[in-house]
């Protein structure tokens, strides 16, 4: 049954109460009509909880806005959620397009730094997030006393003479639930072997992210990525105030798995709301995504700290390539990839994960 307004429901017994599902929770799509925004696809999740989010099925099926009863999950930028007819690969001009939000996909034949590959030039993080999603589908059902509600998509990264790869996703959130599950199908379409790179960046903000906010994570060891981040490299999971002028800090993550094969990482304030305690989680799988890295950035307005789990480092392909780490799918292969990600509501879900994370470390270390 579903826990909702602080009680158990049985299907019937809720919908005696209301004329539809909509009045209290749903999935509804929608078209944003602003600036840059105009035309973009969009879908507005309710879960009935307190927990809302909004799936772009106009920018690769991605999670921009996220909140928990009016308190923001993620960090969002200046540039809001721009069409992609505004998207610029070259170079850092991914960035011009970067909403933050919560959940942003990069691949899916180039995740990191800009480089050049085999004499191909490639730009920040690749091309999906800026990718339309086609055969879009959003809608909820009823199984026995539960309800879900679901989007669903596809994508294609393809050129001629080069890659065909095609993404399907599939979110799904519960009604009373305060998360929501991402399942990733990947599938080479072509005839030809193709390297397959995938980062999601997933961006945790104010009030999240403030003056002695942490990453909880089951980390044995973090390494940092280049000389910026080994000043202050023992402060990693702890966060600071606003700085201006702070430059970006990067560290990649050894962590260990729990007893179900997952890695389970969160970004908290214990502090926020006079100690109540509030922030969320990410549930991955390692032998789908065996790369974490933590991006700190505590500047004044791109104040934020990213998770990100991956099959690949946050350098680029040439740079997977030479070190013979560049991951890749052959013709009619597929991939899946399954993340969960929840809110983290009050001191006591705080301490139980940090507790378990400690252990895990204790036991793995």
């Amino acid at each position: 049954m579903a826990t909702l307004y602080g009680r158990s429901w049985t299907r019937d017994e809720l919908l005696r109460h209301v004329g539809d599902i909509t009045q209290v929770a749903g999935a509804r799509r929608v078209i944003l009509r602003e600036g840059r925004e105009e035309g973009v696809e969009a879908i507005l999740f309710r879960t009935g909880s307190g927990f809302e989010f909004t799936c772009l099925p106009g920018r690769g099926m991605d999670v921009s806005s996220a909140e928990y009863r009016g308190q923001a999950l993620a960090w969002r930028s200046a540039t809001f959620d721009a069409h992609p007819a505004y998207s610029e690969p070259e170079g850092l001009s991914w960035l011009r397009s970067f909403y933050g939000g919560l959940v942003v996909t990069c691949g899916l034949t180039q995740a990191g730094a800009p480089n050049v590959d085999e004499g191909e030039p490639l730009g920040l993080h690749g091309r999906i997030s800026n990718l339309p999603a086609y055969a879009v589908q959003a809608d909820g059902r009823w199984d026995g006393d539960e309800y879900e509600m679901w989007a669903q998509g596809k994508m294609r990264e393809a050129i001629v003479f080069g890659p065909n790869l095609e993404m399907t996703r599939r979110i799904t959130a519960r009604l009373g639930e305060s998360r929501f599950f991402i399942h990733d199908r990947i599938e080479n379409l072509g005839y030809a072997t193709q390297p397959l790179m995938l980062l999601y960046h997933i961006n945790g903000g104010f009030p999240v992210i403030a003056d002695g906010s942490r990453l909880l994570s089951a980390t044995r060891s973090a390494r940092p990525r280049d000389a910026e981040a080994e000043t202050g490299k023992e402060q990693y999971a702890s966060f600071e105030a606003p700085l201006a002028g702070y430059k970006e800090k990067v560290y990649i993550h050894d962590l260990v798995a729990d007893e179900a094969g997952t890695c389970v990482t969160a970004l908290v304030n214990e502090g926020f709301n006079n100690g109540h305690g509030f922030g969320f989680y990410c549930r991955f799988r390692p032998d789908q995504l065996p790369v974490f890295s933590e991006w700190k950035m505590m500047d004044a307005g791109t104040y934020v700290v990213g998770m990100e789990p991956a099959n690949c480092h946050v350098l680029g392909r040439a740079s997977e390539r030479h070190n013979e780490t560049l991951q890749f799918i052959e013709p009619g292969e597929v991939r899946e990839i399954q993340l969960e990600l929840g809110v983290l509501d009050g001191g006591d879900a705080i301490r139980a994960l940090d507790s378990r994370l400690a252990a895990l470390v204790s036991a793995h270390g």
